[in-house]
């Protein structure tokens, strides 16, 4: 089969008509792509700036609900134990420490995106010589976590954690034979990509926004056990009362 020459020199001729408008047409994708990523960078600094802002805002607000909660009995102690996650954490012994608590406090750095503390103010109490107890978590530009934390100074033949100093990885629990408290003093600096505290998170970005929802869940479930009661003797009731009826028939028919 013969191929004719100028059809062949046609085709190589679109051919790389097509290959330069893909070429530019990829070219002209990534300047707008690179535009894009520009203002994605605008956008991150500005809410920077207000979640800095707001975080100033919020702070007098914080502080005024701890001096709320430190009237209330328990609250922290119940909140953790309504805590679907944070609940099987304490033992007896540290639901005993939590009646020491003074106040916890979770606090943003400045600088929002550079970390934050988790700090548990203590009274004096037969556990531990510390009456403050922090643990901070400082993020780097080059993506990795530097973890500082209270090593508890605990008080001789108290529960602790045994002199055991167990590394572990993924999610952050404490072993059986650990007091939760022994959590502060667990410190690493990693990869952020391998790092997950998983306590922090939850106290950082659940309990603390919003404890109240934990410790009414309590309340909630308070009441609705009461009610079930109530309930159940209702029901008794009237099944007693029908058996009276049926009774009373039954002396009727006799007659």
């Amino acid at each position: 089969m013969v191929v004719d020459k100028g059809k062949k020199s046609k085709v190589a001729e679109d051919s790389d008509h097509i290959d330069g408008e893909l070429v530019l047409s990829i070219e002209n994708l990534q300047e707008v792509q690179d535009e894009l990523e520009k203002v994605n960078e605008e956008a991150s600094d500005k809410v920077l700036e207000v979640e800095q802002k707001y975080n100033e805002i919020r702070r007098p607000v914080y502080v005024k609900r701890n001096e709320i909660i430190k009237a209330i009995p328990d609250f922290w102690l119940t909140a953790f134990l309504s805590h679907p996650a944070l609940c099987d954490l304490l033992s007896e012994e540290d639901q005993k420490i939590f009646n020491y608590l003074d106040s916890l406090d979770v606090e943003d750095f400045k600088d929002v995106k550079s970390g934050y503390s988790i700090t548990f103010n203590m009274n004096e109490n037969p556990y531990f010589e510390d009456t403050k107890l922090t643990k901070t978590f400082t993020f780097y530009d080059e993506g990795t976590t530097k973890i500082t934390g209270t090593n508890i100074k605990w008080k001789e033949g108290t529960v602790a954690s045994n002199g055991v100093d167990h590394e572990k990885k993924g999610n952050k629990r404490p072993h059986a034979d650990e007091s939760f408290f022994s959590w502060f003093g667990e410190t690493q600096q990693k990869d952020i990509a391998e790092l997950h505290d998983e306590i922090a998170e939850i106290i950082k970005e659940d309990l603390w926004p919003n404890p109240l929802k934990y410790f009414n869940n309590e309340a909630d479930e308070e009441d609705s056990n009461t009610d079930g009661d109530d309930e159940e003797e209702n029901i008794d009731d009237d099944e007693e009362q029908d058996d009276n009826e049926d009774d009373g028939d039954e002396t009727k028919g006799a007659s």
